[in-house]
């Protein structure tokens, strides 16, 4: 009678009880950061030419990203202003983990409150500050042309600008006489 080699599978095919399947187990992943990177991490990497003032210039994908979306906040989109102020806020962190601790407090000029409107208006660079004289205890703000520039432009349909409101909109710009007004309104 012949001896029976061990072996790893049975007649039926299956593998004897303890024996694995794979001896040598599933293969490692690889540990090169290459392998690691996602279609967003390669897509992002890559670098764009563009032509801009007749001159090319070379952007990321992720620079050319990040211009497109403070174009589309300038023009109006809520969602890209969200994007822009998650951004800032981002990046006013990292810099205040960077920035050595303060001593004391100092203060440099006037403070921004986070939860003051007006304050938002003038760190986004809508408005500015002005006063009416050396007794003016008001916060006074008039926009700047560009973002009501935008807001004329983003006016779909309704009616016609009255007098009144074309004399608050003169009143609350900088420089209103820059302005292009919407057809059929005269200022």
């Amino acid at each position: 009678m012949r001896d029976k080699k061990p072996t790893s599978a049975s007649a039926s095919g299956r593998f004897q009880k303890g024996q694995s399947g794979n001896p040598k187990g599933r293969p490692r992943k690889s540990k090169t950061p290459e392998a690691r990177k996602s279609a967003f991490d390669v897509i992002v990497d890559r670098k764009l030419t563009v032509m801009k003032d007749g001159v090319q210039h070379e952007l990321s994908v992720e620079e050319a990203l990040l211009h497109k979306t403070y174009q589309q906040a300038i023009a109006g989109s809520r969602a890209a202003r969200r994007a822009v102020l998650k951004m800032i806020l981002k990046r006013e962190q990292a810099l205040a983990e960077k920035a050595p601790a303060k001593q004391g407090k100092i203060e440099f000029g006037i403070e921004h409150d986070p939860e003051n409107a007006n304050d938002a208006l003038v760190i986004l660079g809508i408005a500015r500050r002005y006063s009416e004289g050396p007794e003016d205890q008001y916060d006074r703000l008039k926009l700047e042309p560009w973002a009501v520039q935008a807001a004329l432009r983003r006016r779909r349909g309704g009616s016609k600008l009255t007098e009144k409101e074309i004399g608050e909109i003169k009143r609350t710009t900088w420089d209103p006489e820059t302005l292009i007004w919407p057809r059929g309104t005269r200022p």
